[in-house]
């Protein structure tokens, strides 16, 4: 009887100080599931330490170890959905290198997995880094959720299990760049979510800055909302029509107190800078519903292979 193959899909960039050890926790946890067969498959993204010599020496021990070399940094959410795309596996589970989604919890989403949920997913419950983002990311959450036509799933940043047949229609849309846990509530499939506390860093530095984290957090906004957009039409005729009154209150108040009544600048000058503002507000935000669309009329591969080993 054949076993089921299970693709461990872990994306790198600079990690140098954590693949071996999360490679050993990986191979350890599967030596304990003996009835399952497995593949860890690491996609780097032009990492500019020793990550890539790391995972090549680990290659040559063992056969079950895959690697895909990016030309360049591709980003954090093309780079691991092409890797799924390349796995060979039943179920595809989707690991972080930095060792803050416990590798410990694999035996638990396969065991849901053959209870028959086709999407299993680590839900952050708790973190020990700062307690600001985490409060952050909660308000972040619950505002996409208020905007989006579909119910995202929250403090799931996709580490989990997911079959094969899910993989497959995620692949199908043929999305250039993706909102991975948007995909999964788009397309409907029932989530089990396995709550966890995320861990401290034990090496390195996240590779998420502002710009990273903003970019993410829009590409939620825009792949699933029009709210901002129908926001910006109500807000313009709410202040057109404030705007309206305001002109004929003024003109009957001076009317009636002409000579008492100076025009002064300050109205004025607290009026443009409010509409002005307004306006850039809402000009960015249709920015980036163009910018989005950009992206897609575009269609640019998710990544550009520099080398592949062990395949």
């Amino acid at each position: 009887m054949n076993k089921k193959l299970i693709t461990i899909v872990t994306p790198t960039f600079n990690e140098a100080g954590n693949v071996e050890e999360l490679y050993q926790q990986v191979r350890g946890i599967f030596q304990n599931l003996p009835q399952y067969d497995y593949e860890h498959l690491f996609i780097d993204n032009a990492s500019t330490d020793e990550t890539v010599d790391r995972l090549k020496k680990i290659i040559l021990t063992d056969p079950k170890v895959k690697l895909i070399i990016n030309q360049r940094n591709f980003g954090h959410a093309r780079s691991p959905l092409y890797a799924c795309y390349q796995a060979k596996g039943d179920a595809i589970i989707s690991l972080a290198c930095d060792l803050q989604d416990p590798p410990s919890l694999i035996p638990v989403f396969i065991k849901k997995w053959e209870e028959g949920s086709l999407v299993v997913l680590g839900q952050k419950i708790n973190s020990e880094e700062s307690a600001v983002m985490f409060a952050l990311r909660s308000i972040y959450y619950s505002v996409v959720n208020k905007l989006s036509d579909t119910e995202l799933l929250q403090h799931v940043t996709g580490f989990g299990l997911y079959d094969r047949t899910v993989m497959d229609q995620i692949k199908s849309l043929d999305d250039p760049y993706p909102y991975g846990r948007g995909l999964i509530a788009e397309l409907g499939y029932p989530v089990v979510r396995i709550p966890y506390t995320q861990p401290q860093r034990k090496r390195g530095i996240s590779k998420n800055n502002f710009y990273t984290l903003y970019d993410y957090a829009m590409l939620g906004i825009t792949s699933h909302s029009k709210v901002p957009l129908r926001l910006a039409t109500m807000l313009g005729f709410l202040f057109s029509f404030l705007s309206i009154i305001i002109a004929f209150g003024y003109l009957i108040y001076k009317f009636l107190f002409w000579s008492s009544i100076p025009m002064g600048i300050a109205p004025i000058v607290i009026g443009l800078f409010l509409f002005s503002s307004v306006q850039l507000f809402f000009i960015g935000i249709l920015g980036e519903y163009i910018g989005a669309i950009h992206t897609q009329v575009l269609h640019r591969p998710l990544v550009v292979e520099k080398e592949r080993v062990n395949f």
